[in-house]
């Protein structure tokens, strides 16, 4: 295992060309998107996990220097869900194949049960941060947003925090480096000038950061953010969760009402919808007239703009994509026939669009 490990560290741009072409190659099956296809979709698995196994290996790639807090011993939980969400489809297709239509909700909600658990698991473990891609890519803050992070609890600014001198932060890179300089120049000057050796030591003493205990990488609780931000980390983990179990709330009112009805399709839009505007409310809320807002890294702010996005996959999940989507689909097709070349195009685009809305749809934006 650790050769596979090197190999793929050392080759990760040729590993990733080579899963494009055979990802991309899956869709052009034979028998996808048909009554029997259980050998594509677990085909397409296969490779989803050993995708989602490569870019671990990646991701977790040892280097000399390491900032913030590690945990080499924690439980991989972005690879356990990217693997979750290949395997998923491949349940639905077996479960329809073996039990039909209609019980086979009931092994999809299993599968998003599960996933909602461990999402839940992973935004606990992870000190209540936003969950990015669904929790498939680790929150980890980048180097230009460490500072933020230091004073930070949960989002929230941690009271008490201060800078260094001439406003730099001790604990970044920056603050790390002037603070090795000073200690070359120290050393040079300690065996001939023992005053400038207990200076330098309450220096050193002053900028160096503490020792990362336990104590100084405990990570946010969820009574500290209600404590320390009341009605605003309420909202923040309100609408975390609903992000987190809006696909689950979606299958039960399918299991429920059938994928026709019209009810799964609100519910879970207006569960989307709340999710969002709480986390856009907590970011521009005002307390005592002084902006107080939630802190959010770059990474966070594309999540959320990921996460509006997403709502245009309610064109295409019923009965919405029946009704209006796959009409406008056709009527495009017939116009587009004629045209060499492009009509065939257009034909297979069609074809491929309403096949994987049957299968990515309903359990698609988490």
């Amino acid at each position: 295992m650790e050769t596979y490990k090197k190999w793929v560290r050392r080759n990760k741009d040729y590993v990733h060309s080579l899963e494009s072409l055979a990802n991309g190659l899956t869709w052009l099956l034979p028998e996808r998107f048909s009554a029997s296809e259980i050998g594509p979709e677990a085909v397409t698995a296969i490779l989803g996990i050993i995708t989602a196994i490569n870019e671990h290996i990646i991701d977790t790639t040892p280097t000399q220097m390491h900032v913030g807090p590690m945990e080499p011993n924690s439980f991989p939980y972005s690879l356990c869900i990217s693997a979750m969400k290949d395997l998923e489809t491949l349940v639905e297709v077996a479960a329809q194949h073996y039990f039909g239509d209609n019980k086979k909700w009931n092994f999809i909600a299993v599968t998003e049960a599960t996933k909602v658990l461990v999402r839940l698991i992973l935004f606990r473990n992870s000190g209540y941060k936003m969950l990015l891609h669904g929790g498939e890519t680790p929150n980890i803050e980048k180097h230009s947003d460490v500072s933020s992070s230091q004073h930070n609890v949960g989002g929230f600014p941690r009271p008490g925090f201060r800078h260094g001198p001439n406003g730099l932060n001790p604990w970044n890179l920056e603050g790390r480096a002037l603070s090795a300089l000073s200690r070359f120049g120290e050393n040079a000057r300690m065996s001939s000038d023992p005053v400038w050796l207990h200076r330098a030591e309450h220096q050193q003493a002053i900028m160096e950061p503490p020792s990362l205990t336990a104590s100084a990488i405990e990570r946010p609780t969820l009574s500290m953010i209600l404590s320390e931000k009341g009605v605003q980390g309420a909202l923040f983990l309100m609408g975390e969760v609903l992000f987190i179990i809006r696909p689950l709330i979606y299958v039960l009112f399918i299991r429920k009402y059938g994928i026709r009805s019209w009810i799964p399709w609100f519910v879970s839009l207006a569960v989307d919808a709340g999710g969002v505007v709480f986390l856009t409310q907590v970011t521009k809320s005002r307390d005592g007239g002084k902006e107080q807002r939630y802190h959010l890294t770059a990474s966070e702010q594309d999540e959320l703009k990921r996460r509006k996005l997403l709502w245009a996959l309610y064109l295409m999940r019923d009965p919405f994509f029946t009704k209006y989507t796959r009409q406008r689909l056709q009527r495009t097709e017939k116009l587009l026939e004629p045209v060499p070349i492009i009509g065939l195009l257009t034909a297979k685009i069609v074809e491929l669009v309403v096949g994987a809305q049957t299968r990515y749809t309903y359990m698609s934006g988490s």
